[in-house]
Protein backbone atom coordinates (compact mmCIF):
# COMPACT_ATOMS: atom_id res chain seq x y z
CA UNK A 1 0.00 0.00 0.00
CA UNK A 2 2.94 2.04 1.36
CA UNK A 3 4.83 1.62 -2.08
CA UNK A 4 2.58 2.74 -4.41
CA UNK A 5 0.50 5.31 -2.21
CA UNK A 6 3.97 6.88 -1.51
CA UNK A 7 5.63 7.15 -5.22
CA UNK A 8 5.28 10.66 -5.55
CA UNK A 9 3.41 12.16 -8.71
CA UNK A 10 1.48 15.26 -9.04
CA UNK A 11 -1.41 15.10 -6.38
CA UNK A 12 -3.69 16.47 -8.73
CA UNK A 13 -6.94 14.83 -7.20
CA UNK A 14 -5.35 16.43 -3.17
CA UNK A 15 -4.60 20.00 -4.40
CA UNK A 16 -8.13 20.04 -6.45
CA UNK A 17 -10.21 18.76 -2.92
CA UNK A 18 -8.15 21.04 -0.80
CA UNK A 19 -8.43 24.01 -2.86
CA UNK A 20 -12.58 23.29 -3.54
CA UNK A 21 -12.60 23.78 -0.08
CA UNK A 22 -11.03 27.05 0.52
CA UNK A 23 -12.58 28.33 -2.60
CA UNK A 24 -15.97 28.23 -0.74
CA UNK A 25 -14.79 29.15 2.54
CA UNK A 26 -13.49 26.13 3.99
CA UNK A 27 -10.55 25.87 6.50
CA UNK A 28 -7.90 23.33 4.44
CA UNK A 29 -7.87 21.58 7.81
CA UNK A 30 -11.97 20.13 6.88
CA UNK A 31 -11.12 18.75 3.55
CA UNK A 32 -7.30 16.75 4.16
CA UNK A 33 -8.71 13.55 4.99
CA UNK A 34 -10.63 13.87 2.02
CA UNK A 35 -7.72 15.37 0.01
CA UNK A 36 -5.76 11.83 1.10
CA UNK A 37 -8.51 9.94 0.95
CA UNK A 38 -9.21 10.96 -3.05
CA UNK A 39 -5.02 9.91 -3.28
CA UNK A 40 -5.72 6.39 -1.62
CA UNK A 41 -8.42 5.86 -4.07
CA UNK A 42 -5.93 7.30 -7.13
CA UNK A 43 -3.31 4.64 -5.56
CA UNK A 44 -5.84 2.02 -5.97
CA UNK A 45 -6.93 2.56 -9.43
CA UNK A 46 -3.44 2.74 -10.62
CA UNK A 47 -2.04 -0.45 -9.35
CA UNK A 48 -5.10 -2.37 -10.57
CA UNK A 49 -5.06 -0.62 -13.74
CA UNK A 50 -1.56 -1.95 -13.88
CA UNK A 51 -2.51 -5.31 -13.22
CA UNK A 52 -1.68 -8.01 -16.26
CA UNK A 53 -5.87 -9.00 -16.81
CA UNK A 54 -5.71 -5.20 -17.25
CA UNK A 55 -3.41 -2.94 -19.25
CA UNK A 56 -0.69 -5.12 -18.25
CA UNK A 57 2.33 -2.60 -17.65
CA UNK A 58 5.53 -2.68 -15.98
CA UNK A 59 6.09 0.75 -15.20
CA UNK A 60 4.72 3.79 -13.43
CA UNK A 61 6.32 7.01 -12.86
CA UNK A 62 9.57 5.54 -13.60
CA UNK A 63 9.20 2.45 -11.13
CA UNK A 64 8.35 -0.96 -11.61
CA UNK A 65 4.57 -1.40 -10.81
CA UNK A 66 3.06 -2.84 -7.55
CA UNK A 67 2.62 -6.08 -9.29
CA UNK A 68 6.02 -6.76 -10.35
CA UNK A 69 7.67 -5.74 -7.24
CA UNK A 70 5.02 -7.78 -4.82
CA UNK A 71 3.42 -10.25 -6.99
CA UNK A 72 -0.48 -10.13 -8.48
CA UNK A 73 -2.19 -11.65 -5.40
CA UNK A 74 -0.53 -9.05 -2.83
CA UNK A 75 -1.03 -5.97 -5.72
CA UNK A 76 -5.01 -7.14 -5.81
CA UNK A 77 -4.81 -6.88 -1.89
CA UNK A 78 -3.17 -3.77 -1.40
CA UNK A 79 -5.85 -2.26 -3.75
CA UNK A 80 -8.54 -3.83 -2.15
CA UNK A 81 -7.02 -2.34 1.24
CA UNK A 82 -6.93 0.85 -0.01
CA UNK A 83 -10.42 1.49 -0.98
CA UNK A 84 -11.56 -0.01 2.35
CA UNK A 85 -8.82 2.44 4.56
CA UNK A 86 -9.91 5.31 2.10
CA UNK A 87 -13.36 5.60 4.17
CA UNK A 88 -12.56 4.71 7.40
CA UNK A 89 -10.05 7.58 7.09
CA UNK A 90 -12.59 10.32 6.20
CA UNK A 91 -14.59 8.55 9.46
CA UNK A 92 -11.95 8.81 11.97
CA UNK A 93 -10.09 11.83 10.74
CA UNK A 94 -12.23 14.58 9.55
CA UNK A 95 -12.91 17.22 12.38
CA UNK A 96 -15.05 20.29 12.61
CA UNK A 97 -17.24 19.06 9.83
CA UNK A 98 -20.83 18.31 10.42
CA UNK A 99 -21.86 14.79 10.38
CA UNK A 100 -24.24 15.29 7.35
CA UNK A 101 -21.43 16.93 5.38
CA UNK A 102 -18.97 13.61 6.23
CA UNK A 103 -22.52 11.60 4.93
CA UNK A 104 -22.73 13.56 1.64
CA UNK A 105 -18.97 13.07 0.94
CA UNK A 106 -18.91 9.83 1.68
CA UNK A 107 -21.60 8.79 -0.85
CA UNK A 108 -20.48 10.87 -3.64
CA UNK A 109 -17.06 9.73 -3.45
CA UNK A 110 -18.50 5.72 -3.38
CA UNK A 111 -20.62 6.55 -5.92
CA UNK A 112 -17.48 8.22 -8.44
CA UNK A 113 -15.69 4.78 -7.88
CA UNK A 114 -18.38 1.78 -8.22
CA UNK A 115 -20.68 0.64 -11.07
CA UNK A 116 -21.46 4.40 -11.89
CA UNK A 117 -18.24 5.49 -12.39
CA UNK A 118 -14.02 4.42 -12.39
CA UNK A 119 -15.31 0.82 -12.72
CA UNK A 120 -17.95 1.46 -15.57
CA UNK A 121 -15.25 3.45 -17.18
CA UNK A 122 -12.76 0.60 -16.88
CA UNK A 123 -15.05 -2.23 -18.02
CA UNK A 124 -16.24 -0.27 -21.78
CA UNK A 125 -12.66 0.63 -22.03
CA UNK A 126 -11.16 -3.44 -21.63
CA UNK A 127 -14.09 -4.26 -23.89
CA UNK A 128 -13.94 -1.47 -26.19
CA UNK A 129 -10.21 -2.80 -26.99
CA UNK A 130 -10.06 -3.88 -31.15
CA UNK A 131 -13.82 -2.72 -31.79
CA UNK A 132 -13.44 -0.57 -35.43
CA UNK A 133 -17.11 0.81 -35.20
CA UNK A 134 -16.42 3.21 -31.87
CA UNK A 135 -16.67 6.81 -32.06
CA UNK A 136 -15.77 10.04 -29.78
CA UNK A 137 -19.69 9.15 -27.45
CA UNK A 138 -17.97 6.32 -26.50
CA UNK A 139 -14.66 7.37 -26.01
CA UNK A 140 -15.95 10.60 -23.81
CA UNK A 141 -18.36 7.86 -21.96
CA UNK A 142 -14.85 5.46 -21.33
CA UNK A 143 -12.40 9.13 -19.72
CA UNK A 144 -15.41 11.10 -18.00
CA UNK A 145 -16.28 7.36 -15.93
CA UNK A 146 -12.17 5.82 -15.86
CA UNK A 147 -10.48 9.28 -15.57
CA UNK A 148 -12.84 12.39 -14.47
CA UNK A 149 -15.23 10.58 -12.14
CA UNK A 150 -12.55 11.24 -9.17
CA UNK A 151 -10.93 14.49 -10.18
CA UNK A 152 -14.76 15.92 -10.11
CA UNK A 153 -15.35 13.24 -6.22
CA UNK A 154 -12.03 15.15 -5.53
CA UNK A 155 -13.37 18.69 -6.34
CA UNK A 156 -16.98 18.06 -5.01
CA UNK A 157 -15.80 16.19 -1.45
CA UNK A 158 -13.50 19.86 -0.80
CA UNK A 159 -16.62 22.04 -1.95
CA UNK A 160 -18.54 19.73 0.49
CA UNK A 161 -16.58 19.54 3.71
CA UNK A 162 -15.95 23.36 2.83
CA UNK A 163 -19.46 24.00 3.16
CA UNK A 164 -20.04 25.47 -0.54
CA UNK A 165 -23.54 25.78 -1.47
CA UNK A 166 -25.44 23.21 -4.49
CA UNK A 167 -24.52 26.10 -6.93
CA UNK A 168 -20.84 25.92 -5.93
CA UNK A 169 -20.45 22.26 -5.26
CA UNK A 170 -21.78 22.10 -9.06
CA UNK A 171 -19.55 24.38 -10.78
CA UNK A 172 -16.89 22.83 -9.21
CA UNK A 173 -18.40 19.19 -10.15
CA UNK A 174 -18.47 20.92 -14.13
CA UNK A 175 -14.78 22.52 -13.43
CA UNK A 176 -13.27 18.87 -12.32
CA UNK A 177 -15.12 16.68 -15.38
CA UNK A 178 -13.67 19.27 -17.76
CA UNK A 179 -10.20 19.12 -16.35
CA UNK A 180 -10.27 15.37 -16.06
CA UNK A 181 -11.50 14.78 -19.86
CA UNK A 182 -8.74 17.02 -20.48
CA UNK A 183 -6.11 15.19 -18.42
CA UNK A 184 -7.09 11.65 -20.68
CA UNK A 185 -6.82 14.07 -23.69
CA UNK A 186 -3.40 15.14 -22.90
CA UNK A 187 -2.71 11.88 -21.89
CA UNK A 188 -3.45 10.10 -25.31
CA UNK A 189 -1.49 12.68 -27.10
CA UNK A 190 1.78 11.93 -25.08
CA UNK A 191 1.21 8.33 -25.12
CA UNK A 192 1.89 8.72 -29.08
CA UNK A 193 4.29 11.72 -29.30
CA UNK A 194 6.76 10.92 -26.26
CA UNK A 195 8.99 8.56 -25.12
CA UNK A 196 8.80 6.16 -22.42
CA UNK A 197 11.76 7.89 -20.58
CA UNK A 198 9.84 10.80 -20.93
CA UNK A 199 6.62 9.46 -19.65
CA UNK A 200 7.92 7.74 -16.78
CA UNK A 201 5.43 4.50 -18.27
CA UNK A 202 6.07 2.72 -21.21
CA UNK A 203 4.91 4.74 -24.26
CA UNK A 204 2.77 3.78 -27.43
CA UNK A 205 0.87 0.65 -25.17
CA UNK A 206 -2.48 2.11 -26.75
CA UNK A 207 -1.34 1.76 -30.14
CA UNK A 208 -0.24 -1.84 -29.49
CA UNK A 209 -3.02 -2.65 -27.57
CA UNK A 210 -5.88 -1.06 -30.32
CA UNK A 211 -7.20 0.97 -27.90
CA UNK A 212 -9.86 3.66 -28.89
CA UNK A 213 -8.15 7.09 -27.64
CA UNK A 214 -8.55 10.77 -29.06
CA UNK A 215 -5.49 11.00 -31.34
CA UNK A 216 -6.65 7.49 -33.15
CA UNK A 217 -10.09 8.74 -33.79
CA UNK A 218 -9.29 13.21 -34.23
CA UNK A 219 -5.52 12.95 -35.12
CA UNK A 220 -3.23 14.75 -33.10
CA UNK A 221 -3.57 18.46 -34.16
CA UNK A 222 -7.77 17.99 -33.32
CA UNK A 223 -6.80 16.18 -30.24
CA UNK A 224 -4.99 19.35 -29.36
CA UNK A 225 -7.34 21.66 -29.92
CA UNK A 226 -10.15 19.68 -28.33
CA UNK A 227 -7.85 19.94 -25.48
CA UNK A 228 -7.55 23.65 -25.42
CA UNK A 229 -11.52 23.85 -25.81
CA UNK A 230 -12.08 21.89 -22.36
CA UNK A 231 -9.13 24.06 -20.74
CA UNK A 232 -11.12 26.84 -21.61
CA UNK A 233 -14.62 25.36 -20.68
CA UNK A 234 -13.21 24.29 -17.74
CA UNK A 235 -11.71 28.03 -16.62
CA UNK A 236 -15.34 29.24 -16.94
CA UNK A 237 -16.84 27.14 -14.20
CA UNK A 238 -14.78 29.37 -11.73
CA UNK A 239 -16.48 32.50 -13.07
CA UNK A 240 -17.95 34.00 -9.77
CA UNK A 241 -15.53 32.96 -7.38
CA UNK A 242 -12.58 34.67 -5.39
CA UNK A 243 -10.04 35.45 -8.54
CA UNK A 244 -6.95 34.75 -6.06
CA UNK A 245 -8.78 31.66 -4.59
CA UNK A 246 -9.28 30.14 -7.90
CA UNK A 247 -6.00 30.99 -9.42
CA UNK A 248 -4.56 27.60 -8.64
CA UNK A 249 -7.36 25.98 -10.10
CA UNK A 250 -6.83 28.16 -13.38
CA UNK A 251 -3.16 27.10 -12.62
CA UNK A 252 -3.76 23.42 -12.69
CA UNK A 253 -5.98 23.71 -15.69
CA UNK A 254 -3.40 25.22 -17.55
CA UNK A 255 -0.67 22.92 -16.31
CA UNK A 256 -2.27 19.80 -17.81
CA UNK A 257 -3.47 21.49 -20.99
CA UNK A 258 0.11 22.38 -21.59
CA UNK A 259 1.56 18.76 -20.80
CA UNK A 260 1.18 18.31 -24.43
CA UNK A 261 3.62 20.86 -25.80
Amino acid sequence: MRYSLLAGGKRVCTVLCLVACELVGGQESMAMPSACAVQMIHAMSLIHDDLPCMDNDDLRRGKPTNHKVFGEDVAVLAGDALVVYTFEHIVVETKGVPSTRIVRAIFELARSIGAEGVVAGQVVDISSEGMADLGLEQLEFIHLHKTAALLEASAVLGAIMGGGSNEEVEKLRNFARCIGLLYQVVDDILDVTKSSQELGKTAGKDLVADKLTYPKLMGVERSREFAEKLNKDAQEQLSGFDIAKAAPLIALADYIAKKQK
